[in-house]
């Protein structure tokens, strides 16, 4: 995470901003993720999908799961493991700071509400030193 935040910060001029969203541990999304929570949606080729995730092992704040693509028949067309880390404020603005950025404002969703105990993300504005 530091690699990318120092990177970002070399991209904006002084004073630029850096608008970006993470997970809210607190929220603990991956309780949810299996395959009764499943979407159905249509591909831009106009095929019918079903999609879901299930959660394979949550060790300190970095969650491994599968995400699903189905066919509308449940042939299952693809499966992707994948890893994300859901940091708690604290860390996220220590890697913040050490990479030259002041934490300008901070919501628990894109239209500004505060971050609760229950807030899915964690949106944060930061601005470059």
């Amino acid at each position: 995470m530091g690699a990318s935040l120092a990177a970002v910060h070399r991209a904006l001029r002084s004073g630029g901003r850096f608008a970006f969203e993470t997970r809210h541990p607190q929220a603990r999304a991956w309780e949810g993720w299996n395959p009764s929570g499943a979407s159905d949606v249509v591909d831009t080729a106009g095929r019918a999908l079903r999609l879901w995730h299930e959660t394979e092992s949550v060790v300190g704040e970095v969650v491994t799961f599968t995400g699903t693509t189905a066919a509308a028949d449940g042939t299952v067309l693809r499966v992707d493991r994948t890893r994300l880390r859901f940091p708690v404020e604290a860390v996220l603005d220590a890697f913040l700071v050490d990479a030259g950025f002041v934490i300008e404002a901070r919501y628990g969703d894109w239209g500004g509400g505060p971050v609760t105990g229950t807030s899915r993300e964690i949106v944060t504005i930061a601005r470059r030193r």
